[in-house]
């Protein structure tokens, strides 16, 4: 066993413990409190008054398949050969050993969200991984995740420069439409086929994809930046009457009370930085405090590597100073990403049964100066 003492325990879904202690059993958190009865065998870290944060989660990366350093060799976002791969899958392209996930574990975000990028309609699906680990596959918290769909710039910039479908908004709304329609028929002939053998249809990795998402298995990850674009996608949501989630949502405050009214989720970032587009000419970190302040359920992201994803916290400091609360800014890179998507029952807050990633800051996590002096990931210790 392993117990964490004397440590200021922020566990996000309850109140504060001063003096507190964490008791880890294998991977797993076994207690949480005052009072936490040690065994005599258990290793001690004495955390002489640190912040004690659950590891926090990015909700929207590139972690592993968008190699630092490297170059074409390690470029694996994005399958940009044609607008629909539903059927490729993020976890495929992760290197473990990537720089970027080193990085990223070592500065306390202990659960990363990685997707495939923007440049088709129907980008694939996504993983969600703990960031550190030798093997894949043992690092993996929900193998696909959802179905990474993109509006906007991207795809019509990169499938408009070869005078293909599509070129305009109105084509990738098209596309995606024209995906789920076929995708409505396979599941309508799979199940004939269930009843009459002879019916059934050749199996099909791109629909059999797609159709889960009509089955509400998984939801759309829809990366859109425009108001224009964010109601597309909650009109073709509604068409279908598929779950969506927001990446992006650079514009969501200016439409909060549709977003607000319809409970949809929003992942938003990345909002520091330069304006490098049209569609964020309108971001700022003020839409964070909006977004939450009006109920929608919201995360911070860092669309790593567009921002580094180990400076996480940062951001959601920098929506602090711009008007959203502390106590939303902390949940928003802990577990309201991980309610979002479906893995609040291991990460996202200090509790008892839950996987035991737990971060030692030597001051707030928000504050520019503080470090994190400790990262456990699985009840491991994650070299720094």
């Amino acid at each position: 066993m392993l117990a964490i003492t004397n440590a200021h325990i922020l566990p996000i879904d309850g109140p504060e413990i001063a003096a507190g202690t964490i008791l880890i059993d294998g991977s797993t958190i076994a207690a949480v409190g005052n009072g936490v009865a040690v065994p005599s065998d258990a290793e001690v870290i004495d955390a002489g008054g640190q912040l004690a944060l659950p590891g926090m989660l990015d909700a929207h990366t590139h972690l592993g398949i968008h190699e630092e350093g490297v170059g074409w060799e390690g470029s694996d976002t994005n399958e940009s050969t044609d607008p629909v791969t539903p059927h490729v899958r993020a976890l495929d392209g992760i290197n473990p050993e990537e720089l970027g996930l080193l990085d990223t574990a070592a500065h306390g975000v202990t659960t990363a969200v990685v997707l495939p990028g923007s440049a088709n309609v129907v980008g694939g699906l996504g993983a969600i991984i703990k960031t550190s680990g030798r093997f894949v596959d043992r690092m993996v918290v929900k193998a696909e995740c959802g179905l990474k769909v993109a509006f906007g710039e991207n795809p019509k910039r990169v499938y408009g420069d070869r005078k293909q479908l599509p070129s305009t908004r109105m084509g990738v709304a098209a596309v995606l439409r024209e995906t789920l329609v076929q995708a409505q028929v396979y599941l309508q002939k799979l199940e004939r086929g269930a009843q009459d053998p002879d019916k059934a249809p050749d199996r099909d990795l791109r629909l059999e994809t797609v159709g889960r998402v009509l089955q509400r298995e998984i939801p759309l990850l829809a990366h859109c930046h425009r108001a224009d674009d964010i109601l597309t996608v909650l009109r073709i949501a509604t068409e279908f009457e598929v779950d969506v989630i927001l990446e992006h949502a650079t514009e969501a405050h200016r439409i909060v009370e549709e977003i607000a009214a319809r409970q949809v989720p929003c992942v938003v970032g990345p909002t520091f930085g330069a304006r490098s587009k049209v569609e964020l000419r309108e971001k700022t970190f003020a839409s964070l405090g909006i977004l939450a302040g009006a109920g929608v359920p919201v995360a911070i992201c860092s669309d790593h590597p567009v921002l580094p994803s180990k400076y996480l916290r940062l951001y959601a400091g920098l929506a602090v100073a711009e008007g959203m609360s502390e106590a939303d800014a902390l949940r928003s890179i802990t577990l309201t990403p991980a309610e979002i998507m479906g893995v609040a029952d291991r990460v996202g807050s200090l509790s008892p049964g839950k996987d035991a990633d737990i971060v030692l800051f030597d001051g707030h996590p928000l504050e520019l100066r503080s470090r994190a002096t400790t990262v456990i990931i699985d009840g491991q210790r994650v070299p720094a």
